[in-house]
């Protein structure tokens, strides 16, 4: 959610010399609904929103509700009983809060985003409709605690939704070919921010990969990249030496997920290369190689094999078993 987080910031830093702004936070829910507690959305006076809580359904309402907001500070709790409107059959409890936090926030925020460190939200609400000057939002940055509507002064007896949030979930993809540049596309509208990693000696730059983050070159010996949990590699140079080079670069590192593209055949004289090269080499590295990346849905233009190798990313890093849903039994969201 942290790329969520990251639009409001950013579009809230655009515009807040013209207009006030009020966050809407879901911060109870019974039943079932399209998204879960902790998403947000930034309103705007004059009718733009950014972002969203729901599949659209509830939207307007909560621009309905923030009028009181927007006209005297006071924070307010909303309650939307989806059970006769919406497919999803729940209750969402939305906090409206003013968004009017000191400078130093924008600081801490862009802090911790940069350096990929985790933080925390705590929201204070009552579960009813109600208006109060005490209900409202405090960021964590580490040891700092900073409010985002600065008239906050009492939370006692309040009921208290806290979030932790991880940086945003990083795409590494070592190749810069055609079906590169659809991968980058689409882990990009997916809110991951993605790194290309290119050879040296390939014609490309930054422009040619829409929604990169960042635009490296690097022969596979000098690979110099940090990973952590929150990372995932992809292989798809369409060169057997390139991606053993990278492969072996890799090794040492930690991330989520390693993926490497191409046929079974290949991965198994990838791996016999490696392990005559380097006998050395860590058994559980090799392990964890999905290769060929992706799950099988029949996948065949580059749009759709992006789709599949994003899909399994998303399975392996949220441990899931790939299914449809229509065969699972109880709830959608665990």
């Amino acid at each position: 959610m942290t790329h969520e987080l990251k639009t409001i910031v950013q579009r809230f830093l655009d515009k807040k010399e013209t207009e006030k702004a009020v966050l809407a936070s879901v911060v109870a829910l019974e039943g079932s609904s399209y998204r879960r507690p902790g998403v947000r959305m930034l309103l705007f006076e004059h009718g733009e929103m950014v972002g969203a809580v729901s599949g659209g359904c509830v939207e307007k309402e909560i621009q309905r509700q923030a009028v009181s907001v927007f006209n005297t500070g006071t924070p307010k709790v909303m309650v939307y009983d989806g059970r006769y409107r919406l497919g999803c059959e729940g209750i969402l409890y939305v906090l409206l809060e003013p968004f009017s936090p000191e400078a130093e926030f924008f600081d801490l925020f862009s802090g911790v985003v940069s350096t990929r460190k985790s933080y925390a939200i705590h929201s204070f609400y009552q579960k009813e409709h109600a208006e109060d000057v005490n209900f409202g939002s405090f960021f964590h940055f580490g040891d700092v605690e900073i409010p985002i509507n600065n008239n906050l002064k009492n939370t006692s007896g309040l009921s208290v939704f806290k979030q932790e949030l991880d940086p945003c979930f990083q795409l590494v993809i070592i190749g810069a070919e055609h079906d590169a540049v659809q991968l980058c596309q689409y882990a990009s509208l997916t809110g991951w921010e993605v790194t290309v990693v290119a050879n040296p000696r390939e014609e490309k730059t930054k422009e040619h990969f829409p929604g990169v983050n960042r635009f490296l070159q690097f022969e596979p010996e000098d690979l110099n990249i940090t990973l952590d949990e929150q990372t995932a590699v992809v292989l798809m140079t369409h060169s057997f030496v390139k991606d053993l080079g990278y492969l072996l670069s890799l090794q040492e590192k930690k991330c989520s997920y390693i993926g490497l593209l191409g046929p079974a055949k290949r991965r198994e004289k990838l791996f016999d290369e490696i392990l005559e090269r380097h006998p050395e080499v860590s058994e559980h590295f090799l392990d964890s190689i999905h290769g060929p990346a992706g799950i099988d849905i029949g996948a065949e233009t580059p749009q759709e094999i992006a789709i599949s190798i994003l899909s399994e990313i998303l399975t392996v890093v949220n441990n899931k078993e790939p299914r449809l849903l229509r065969e699972k039994v109880g709830t959608i969201h665990s």
